[in-house]
């Protein structure tokens, strides 16, 4: 029996015993490009955003945008602890296209199976000097990191609520961070 496959047998026991998890580190490719995480979807959900846009001008999309956000199960268990995400933290945000028409909806917005793209957002300050790296998957495929004058890296850090991230639209850590003080209001 392979240790993978043991310890899926076994972690279901370890978490019962209070054991840690162990995070899912991050991935790279010998060129450094990161490989998108695929088991993310049984990561833990976080949020989900319909239509959202961080700047005045108009996206000038034709169609619905959802916006799915899971962070790996290892950091979730220690920011309940702390408030603080930990060091190799690896969140995704899923952008799905979203539609209205489809089987009996008469209203409403819901997503579909087509994803538009795949976002990582992990915390290593080893690796990273602005202490996180940004990257977009397309088609699955290993993505290099964005450069640091990527629009992303600005916005996390103006207007991120716990370490850079956007801890203000998770409605299930909010109130953990601002219980353990770790929330900026003013973001």
């Amino acid at each position: 029996m392979k240790i993978s496959t043991t310890f899926r047998l076994l972690s279901p026991l370890f978490l019962l015993l209070g054991a840690s998890i162990a995070l899912a580190e991050p991935k790279y490719t010998a060129a450094g490009e990161l490989v998108a995480p695929m088991d993310y979807r049984e990561w833990v959900f976080l949020t989900s955003g319909v239509n959202m846009n961080y700047s005045d001008t108009p996206i000038g999309m034709d169609h619905e945008m959802v916006d799915n956000v899971f962070v790996d199960p290892a950091s979730w268990q220690a920011f309940k602890k702390t408030g603080r995400w930990p060091e190799g933290t690896m969140f995704v945000k899923e952008g799905r296209v979203g539609t209205s028409k489809g089987s009996i909806n008469k209203t409403g917005v819901f997503q579909t199976e087509e994803r538009f793209d795949l976002e990582v957002h992990v915390l290593d300050s080893k690796r990273f000097k602005t202490g996180s790296g940004f990257f977009v998957n397309e088609a699955d495929q290993p993505a290099k990191v964005l450069p640091t004058s990527a629009s992303c890296y600005a916005c996390h850090t103006s207007h991120g609520a716990v370490q850079k991230t956007f801890v203000q639209f998770y409605p299930t850590a909010k109130p953990i961070a601002v219980k353990a003080g770790t929330f900026d209001k003013s973001k």
